[in-house]
């Protein structure tokens, strides 16, 4: 699968590293820096160019971009019409403090809102960054952890859940973008498990249901 990475921040750089290892033709992209994006490439064996480059040849793209730089990300994108378009972005201000939106909307709504055209499917966007070498290292042990997954695409979410389980994650099934309003904000209570708390940042979450 062709996979273009729209950012080169933490979770862009090992998203794509990993997908890499997987055998998918990862392309990086939207960064301060070339040298990094060529660094990022050559790390895993992938490529590195401009957004409309990543976009232009990509079966699904990876949106990893912090929100005060969505709007320059989504107008290098162009239209992404057709597009598969994995969000691993919360809707925090400058600080990482605070969301930005919520409540009545979500990240994932307005994403939608912008590119009507585009299919998008929000993951990844309640996990830390550091549990994904690990779980990725343990792929195959089960119960796998889980990772929320929310859109109105079906189809769009399977091929998720494939790169999700390539990972080494299982997709929960969380609803519609709507659920984002419920969802983003669950982010906020990992960063507080993660960093704030001791233990680490590599946290991983599973939830089961109790039958019988």
């Amino acid at each position: 699968m062709k996979i273009g990475i729209l950012g080169s921040g933490l979770m862009g750089a090992k998203l794509g590293a990993l997908w890499a290892a997987c055998g998918h033709d990862v392309c990086f992209s939207y960064s301060r820096s070339t040298a990094k994006l060529a660094r990022l490439a050559g790390d895993c064996g992938g490529t590195s160019g401009t957004v409309a480059e990543a976009v232009s040849g990509a079966d699904v793209l990876l949106l990893a971009v912090h929100w005060s730089r969505i709007d320059d990300a989504l107008q290098q994108a162009g239209d992404l019409a057709g597009k598969v378009v994995l969000n691993c972005c919360v809707p925090l201000n400058d600080s990482n403090t605070e969301l930005v939106v919520g409540t009545t909307s979500s990240g994932a709504e307005e994403l939608a809102k912008a590119r009507p055209k585009a299919r998008w499917v929000s993951c990844f966007n309640t996990i830390p960054s550091e549990s994904f070498r690990p779980v990725f290292d343990r792929k195959g042990q089960t119960p796998s952890p889980q990772v929320f997954t929310y859109g109105d695409d079906a189809e769009a979410k399977e091929i998720a859940g494939t790169l999700i389980r390539d990972i080494g994650f299982e997709p929960l099934e969380t609803g519609g973008l709507r659920n984002g309003r419920f969802v983003e904000p669950f982010a906020m209570a990992t960063v507080e498990l993660a960093y704030v708390q001791p233990g680490g940042p590599a946290l991983t979450y599973r939830f089961e249901k109790l039958r019988g």
